[in-house]
């Protein structure tokens, strides 16, 4: 039998996890000083910005209505 979804979905979240740190390493170790043109250092800032952003949205389940529950906490 094949990997579940969820599995996939979990060891995903764990790679993000992985990569935030990774990243946040990175981002404290950056040379400095630096300008407000550093290209490389806007893509870490990024990067950082869609990780977390992946992260909250794989650990916050969106509402979705249905006929019996429309609106959240009904």
């Amino acid at each position: 039998m094949g990997l579940s979804y969820e599995v996939a979905l979990d060891s995903a979240l764990e790679k993000l996890r992985a990569a935030k740190i990774l990243l946040g390493t990175e981002i404290v170790n950056y040379p400095t000083p630096i300008s407000g043109c550093d290209a490389q250092f806007n893509r870490l800032l990024s990067d950082r910005t869609l990780i977390f952003n992946a992260i909250y949205a794989m650990e916050h389940q969106p509402f979705i209505p249905t006929s019996r529950q429309l609106e959240p906490n009904q």
